[in-house]
């Protein structure tokens, strides 16, 4: 391998197929290029808790049921002990319990060995410094891939310890303070793991909660027996809906293989898209922290500048993308953040997303109200229909971005670039925006009301745009 970066570095993680984008060297070379980046870390001042950790420099390290995940998991560990920093190996386990690793025990920082929702044959890596900020190619994960090709670090005189730790229990324990437990209704719920990580965390849960949990897919399987754990396709939405309606349950949620997303179902097995979550989980939110400040992606916003608004809150928009999400929670000190992605961040779990807790918060607002999730959200869906997330293959982004523009932008009322091209009707808007790995462009369409305006908007944009079904 060569100095230049590999193309399995992203934007905001390391993802790519095994092992032609990565492999164990590479891993090795991850991890002792990792020990630099926090040791530089320390010299600027952004240490972690001595008085936990001593002066030992110590790493949390997890992976997810995919077959190459051991493989890699092991050589990145290999590579963190050569720079000499001590590891805490959680084994099997998901995203949010790094991150929960992390700030909760005052580590130096943490890697998780997961490709997510990717394909078969794909895996990657996750990484989060000290608080468990995350290291995206604009703080440092681009040399450290640099550094991990170049090789040649030398190791530490001597290797760091390896020390084998199950934080489930600790995990949970957090994840019960999120809810009141006693106003808790035994509501039937169905669990869809997709043979992921979450199965054995939400068993562990499920131990401590009045909940009847309907388990689908629960037990971890890396071969994906049943199709790779990705809600957002159609097709692996079948498994939920169809549990949902069988079990008659109050609603069902489903998880991405490392479980740091979570999909719902209401009571009739329907799929709810994520913008609308995130306006019930703000205005929960607010209940607990009046007057803060939420934190929102401008895909699709008018439904969750409303409700927060109503509520007393200041609604922030944010660029898209875990990042930046995460970098404008900490400057805002929002309370919450949520993408329509289904990503949803707190402030009190580290400014980090989790799958875990919005099910719960669901859950309890459900047993407050005595109302069903399609209650608490359908007259918001009526209010504020949206597409959904659009994806076209385009042969060239900016060009047809371009088309976009110059077709609607004369008779705008307003215009935001904060992520891609936002434009705002007086009844409708759109965002455009380019993905940051693939030759796509994403649509999103909202409008106030009017289902047959959304429908005629969304075809017209799409006729603009050109492209291929993605």
């Amino acid at each position: 391998m060569n100095e230049r970066l590999p193309p399995c570095f992203k934007a905001y993680d390391v993802r790519g197929r095994v092992p032609d984008d990565l492999d164990e060297a590479l891993a090795e070379g991850v991890g002792r290029a990792f020990v630099v980046l926090l040791l530089a870390d320390r010299a600027s001042g952004l240490g972690h808790d001595q008085s936990r950790t001593g002066n030992r420099m110590v790493v949390a390290v997890g992976r997810d049921v995919r077959e190459s995940s051991p493989m890699l998991a092991n050589a990145l560990i290999r590579g963190l002990r050569r720079g000499g920093a001590d590891v805490l190996d959680l084994g099997l386990c998901g995203t949010e319990m790094i991150y929960f690793a992390t700030f909760n025990r005052g580590l130096d920082g943490g890697i998780m060995v997961t490709a997510s929702h990717n394909p078969k044959g794909y895996n990657g890596l996750k990484l989060v410094r000290v608080g468990a900020r995350p290291v995206s190619g604009d703080t440092g994960l681009h040399d450290l891939g640099r550094a991990a090709v170049k090789g040649g670090l030398p190791d530490a005189p001597v290797p760091g310890n390896l020390t084998t730790l199950d934080i489930t229990d600790d995990f949970v324990a957090h994840l019960l303070t999120w809810v009141d437990i006693p106003s808790l209704k035994p509501l039937t719920i169905v669990v869809d793991a997709g043979n992921g990580c979450a199965g054995p965390v939400v068993r562990r849960l499920g131990r401590n909660l009045p909940f009847r949990i309907v388990e689908s897919r629960f037990e971890p399987d890396g071969t994906f027996p049943t199709g790779v754990p990705n809600p957002l396709l159609p097709g692996n939405r079948t498994f939920c809906a169809d549990a949902v309606r069988k079990a008659g349950a109050a609603f069902g949620v489903a998880f991405d293989g490392d479980f740091d997303r979570c999909f719902f179902f209401d009571g009739n097995g329907d799929f709810v898209e994520g913008y609308y979550l995130v306006g019930l989980l703000a205005t929960q939110a607010l209940r607990m922290a009046p007057g803060s400040r939420i934190i929102h992606d401008p895909r699709l916003t008018w439904n969750t500048v409303e409700l927060v608004t109503a509520a007393g809150g200041t609604p922030v928009c944010s660029k898209t993308g875990h990042a930046f999400i995460k970098e404008r929670m900490r400057t805002e000190n929002a309370v919450y953040g949520g993408e329509m992605s289904a990503h949803h961040y707190f402030r009190r779990f580290g400014y980090c997303d989790s799958g875990m807790i919005p099910w719960l918060l669901v859950a309890e607002h459900l047993s407050r109200t005595g109302g069903t999730l399609r209650e608490a959200i359908g007259d918001r869906m009526d209010a504020f229909p949206c597409s959904g997330e659009i994806n076209r293959k385009v042969e060239d982004i900016e060009t047809a971005v371009d088309a976009v523009r110059t077709r609607y932008l004369p008779s705008a009322k307003a215009q935001d670039t904060t992520d891609g091209l936002s434009l705002e009707f007086r009844n409708w808007r759109f965002n455009l925006r380019g993905s940051n790995t693939e030759p796509l462009l994403r649509l999103n369409v909202e409008t106030r009301g009017d289902r047959e305006l959304l429908e005629m908007m969304t075809l017209e944009l799409l006729g603009v745009i050109g492209g291929d079904e993605a």
